[in-house]
């Protein structure tokens, strides 16, 4: 069983919006910070915002500042990714990913990663 599911990938237009969710498994998931990832095809993975265990803090990329919103619900053990805005160059495969301690902003230092959503966005 996976532990981290992530769902609410597809195609959109430029401008256009979706919402990726990423369901864990284990409950104590919910004691962590989430982060979502992305990785366009030749390039390396990138934070592209995280959040503490309690949606305190927040984490974003330049790029996607003003775009994208994460948040959590821990009553559902589910992390969520809006984006809104969205331009071609947001086209990639999405990461969910847990990190129990260490980097919140190295890719290294997640324990847990889902399967990955595709986003594209066509011009």
């Amino acid at each position: 069983q996976e532990q981290l599911q992530e769902s609410g990938g597809g195609l959109v237009q430029a401008g256009g919006s979706l919402r990726l969710s990423c369901a864990a498994s284990e409950r104590t998931f919910s004691r962590y910070t989430r982060g979502w990832f992305r990785q366009a095809p030749g390039k390396k993975r990138d934070l592209v915002a995280a959040i503490s265990w309690n949606g305190v803090s927040t984490y974003y990329a330049d790029s996607v500042k003003g775009r994208f919103t994460i948040s959590r619900d821990n009553s559902k053990n589910t992390a969520y990714l809006q984006m809104n805005s969205l331009k071609p160059e947001d086209t990639a495969v999405y990461y969910c990913a847990v990190v129990r301690g260490g980097s919140t902003f190295y890719s290294g230092s997640y324990d847990y990663w889902g399967q990955g959503a595709q986003v594209t966005v066509s011009s």
